[in-house]
């Protein structure tokens, strides 16, 4: 709704008090002000765009920790499924090493080592002949 300006005009009727200059000061001063009232309006519709912007960069960032964190529950709800598995797999090892024991009876503690005696006795052969060299 706009004001009507016919209340601003000078009456030509009624011979017109006002002056043109001072007309005119007054209009310049009205679209001063028409002015500073629009360049307030578009800085609040800037803020309000920037602030939207931010808005919806904490609401995505929050989908974003909403998505972690059902990640991180399925993740962890998988953990007592791991601990049993490990459990079965360390049972069956213990009792795999029981069987072990008990087929080689006596054999407990022995290990075979294999020693490369060809191979040292050429590598000290060569290493003498450098040194007499």
């Amino acid at each position: 709704m706009r004001q009507s300006i016919a209340s601003n005009r000078m009456s030509t009727a009624h011979g017109g008090s006002m002056n043109p200059q001072a007309a005119s000061a007054a209009a310049m001063a009205k679209l001063i002000e028409k002015k500073k009232e629009f360049d307030a309006v578009s800085a609040l519709e800037r803020a309000s765009a920037l602030y939207l912007e931010r808005i919806q960069g904490l609401a995505d960032d929050c989908d974003i920790m909403a998505n972690a964190g059902e990640i991180h529950g399925q993740v962890l709800s998988q953990w007592p499924k791991m601990f049993q598995i490990l459990n079965l797999f360390l049972t069956s090892q213990i009792n795999t090493e029981e069987e072990a024991t008990t087929e080689l009876g006596s054999t407990e503690g022995q290990k075979l080592v294999r020693i490369p005696i060809d191979e040292l006795q050429a590598a000290s052969a060569t290493s003498k002949q450098k040194s007499e060299s």
